[in-house]
This record gives structure tokens, sequence and C-alpha cells, in this order.
């Protein structure tokens, strides 16, 4: 599709009008917000901010709109001023925050998950631990603690899949004893290596492809929600895209940008098909999604391995989710661009259906995280460490894991969904998977 895409995309002959989109505080769910502190400093918002909404600008007076997809990936991975690229966005000083930095139950029960799988498949050695957009580093420094105490004598290697550089160096401050930046001129898959305190070698690439072949325990938390989204509209029998033009001098000065309708059909549009029983109107749509969950199912059913995808989502029945975050409150996306997190919510019915058509995998879930954590013992994790916790602590301990459980906050908001090779699909039948049933 991806190809089909490409090959007619030379062909603009777009006509647009303008199209309003509904209020995004009362249709989407959006990322937990805690209250403000007083202590939380905007995000930076340096002169690359500005220079990045005038590239893009330049680029749409030139070219004409573009789509809500090549917005994001701009806005978010530009090299001089995209928002991932050049600085810390997590915790309460950033933008958001994520379930690993609110309370380490949650790294813990993922790594115990991790290690239950890992065995029932035959604790195969060495393996590879794989994280898709590691953030911080907080999971995969908690699950690291996990493998490192259960693994059973078993070698493995972590590989993190990052294309800021900013964050893939606090990743390795949060994990490793020692790492070093390889220089361009090398010319190897990765561009980062480190060493943790027990030994365990850490490598860095910016591209799933990258990483080398083998038995891996692949985790994506909050990975594919920042990934590009087309936004698709049903318009006489045909699906048109919304897309992204300059904003008239008419409007509002602070409207950098404004969305229109195409006329006629885009590239994405035209090679779009959608799912068995889609009854939507307007719905999002993400060829990087697809793509990046049809590498990771072919390499599982491949080389043998587990996936574990983690993030907010539905299964196909959302239609407008997508927005911005500035300082844990929503934020105009079309609005000082670079300067707050563009995000969708994750449409679990196409992964799902990608994985089982493209790599053959057998799928559990997607669940609710709440029940995730409570099937995997997450109470009984909480109260050892109440137990041993400082007096003045204890409120914010268990403030933490009300946060990732209560279905008002984060517990029903994200989902979680597992990925097998096929071919052990009976073995789980008779062994199910832990946290899901």
């Amino acid at each position: 599709m991806l190809r089909e895409a490409l090959r007619i995309g030379s062909r603009r002959c777009f006509s647009y009008k303008s199209v309003r989109r509904p209020n995004l505080g009362a249709t989407s769910a959006p990322k937990a917000e805690p209250e403000k502190t007083a202590d939380a400093v905007p995000a930076a918002t340096g002169t690359g901010n500005g220079s990045l909404a005038k590239q893009l600008r330049a680029k749409i007076l030139a070219t004409g709109p573009i789509t809500v997809a090549e917005y994001m990936r701009e806005v978010l991975t530009n090299p001089q001023a995209g928002y991932y690229m050049n600085r810390d966005v997590f915790g309460r000083e950033g933008d958001f925050i994520t379930s690993p930095e609110i309370s380490q139950i949650f790294g813990e029960l993922v790594g115990i998950w991790l290690v239950a799988e890992w065995r029932k498949m035959g604790s195969p050695s060495p393996f590879q631990l794989v994280e898709l957009g590691p953030g911080r580093g907080t999971l995969a420094r908690d699950v690291l603690k996990i493998l490192t105490k259960f693994k059973l004598g078993a070698e493995f290697s972590m590989h993190m899949v990052e294309v800021s550089p900013f964050l893939s160096k606090a990743q390795a401050q949060r994990f490793c004893y020692t790492h070093e930046t390889l220089p361009e001129e090398a010319q190897l898959p990765h561009y980062q290596v480190g060493t943790t305190a027990t030994g365990t070698k850490a490598y860095w690439h910016r591209r799933l492809e990258d990483v080398p072949q083998g038995f891996s325990l692949v985790l994506a938390h909050e990975f594919f929600d920042a990934l590009p989204v087309h936004k698709l509209q049903l318009a006489n029998g045909q699906w048109q895209e919304v897309l992204i033009d300059v904003a008239p001098e008419s409007e509002p000065e602070a409207a950098n940008f404004r969305y229109v309708l195409s006329k006629s059909q885009t590239p994405v549009s035209r090679v779009f098909h959608p799912m068995p029983g889609e009854t939507r109107q307007t719905l999002e749509y993400s060829l990087e999604t697809e793509r990046q969950v049809g590498l990771l199912a072919e390499r599982l059913e491949r080389d043998g391995g587990i996936g574990l995808i983690m993030d907010y989502g539905h299964f196909g029945e959302k239609m407008d989710t997508f927005r911005a975050f500035k300082q844990h409150a929503l934020h105009e996306p079309l609005l000082e661009p670079g300067t707050a997190d563009l995000t969708a919510d994750v449409d679990f019915k196409l992964v799902k259906s990608t994985a089982e058509t493209r790599g053959h995998l057998h799928c559990c879930g997607p669940i609710e995280q709440g029940l995730f954590l409570s099937r995997m013992q997450g109470e009984a994790r909480l109260e050892q460490l109440l137990a041993n916790a400082l007096p003045e602590n204890e409120a914010i301990i268990r403030s933490g894991y009300e946060m990732l459980t209560d279905p008002k906050q984060m517990g029903s908001r994200f989902k979680f969904l597992a990925m097998f090779p096929g071919v052990v699909a009976p073995h789980l039948e008779k062994f199910p998977v832990a946290g899901f049933s």
C-alpha cells in the first residue's frame, strides 16, 4: 500500500475547502493530566520553533497543503526544532507524564510478565530486550532490574530504538554505567553503545530494521501514539483527506494554520481500504503504524520472541483524537508547532489485524491497563512497598498506583496488547498468557 501511495503521489491536482474540527476536550480521552505544580515550567520555546513554523509555512505556500501525517512528522522529529529532538519533555516539568514515571510498580510488573512468558517459551538464550521509543529510559531500567534478578543465567543484550539524540543520552545515563556516542563515519547499525552496572551491553538504533536478528522481547510504551496519522473523511462515497494549509490573513493572528478538505482524492485516501464492517465517516489512519507493526510481526514470526504494546487507544470506534499537550494541558495542535506534543489514539484494531495478517501472530488483548496490573498482582506489590516505605511517602506511593489503575484516570484509557509467534498458539491455550486471562 505504501509503495502504491508513493507511486501516485506526484500528481497534485487538489482543490480544498476549510473544515472545522469538534472540541477535542469533549471528544477524546487525553493523556493523564496531573495537577500543575508550582515548579512546573514551560517547554522550551527557542528560535528553532519559530523557524519551524516559518519552514512549514514556506513549504505549504510553495507546494500546497500538507497531510496531517507530514505535519506531525515534521513537528515531532525535525532534526533542528522537532519536539522530541533536543529536550526532556517528560515529567512534571515537561508536558506530560507516563506510567513508568508515576510508579516503579508499572515497570516491575512488565518485567515479571516478560520473564514469565519467556520461561513458557523455553527460556531461549541469548535473547534481546528491545524497546521502541524508550522515553527517559525509566521502563527499560525497571525491566532490566527484574531481568537481571530472574533471568537464571541467560545472556541478553539491550537494544533501544530512538531517533532523539537528547533522549538517547538521557536513557544511557538512566541505566548504563558507561556509554559513548559513535562517529557518523563508523556506519554501524547502532550509533551509541553502553554497558550497565551488571555488564549487560546496550545499543541504540534509529530504526527497528537496524536491530540484529534474534529472539527478542519487544516493548512499545507510548510509541505508536506519536506516529503520524492521516485524517480521512468520507464524502460523496469517496475517502478524502483532511490537510493542513496556511491560515488566511483574515483569521485571528494566533491561528498559524488551518484544516482543509481535499475535494479530490489524495494518494493515501485513494489506496486506503477500510476494515470490514467500518461505519465511521471520519477516521485516523496511520501508514507508519501499519509499517512498524508489519516489521515487528515479521521479526517475531521469523526469529521468535514476544511483543507487548502499551498505549492509549481504541478498537476501531474513535474518529477524531489528534491533539496536542503542553504543560499537562490540551493545546491547539496547529499553534506554535514544535512547542507541544502531538498525539493520536492508537487504533488497536488496525494493529491487531496487521500483526495477524503480516506475521500470522497470535495476539492477546487489548485489555485495559488497570485490569492487567491487577491480574499481575499489583496490589500485592503495592502493599510490599508500603510496608517498607517512610510514613511521609506512603500517600505518594498509594496515589501513584491509583492513577495507573483507576478507570477514571489511566486505568481504562491505556491498553495492553501482547504478540506471540503463531506457532505457539496451542501452547498458550494450554498455559494462558499472564495478565490477559
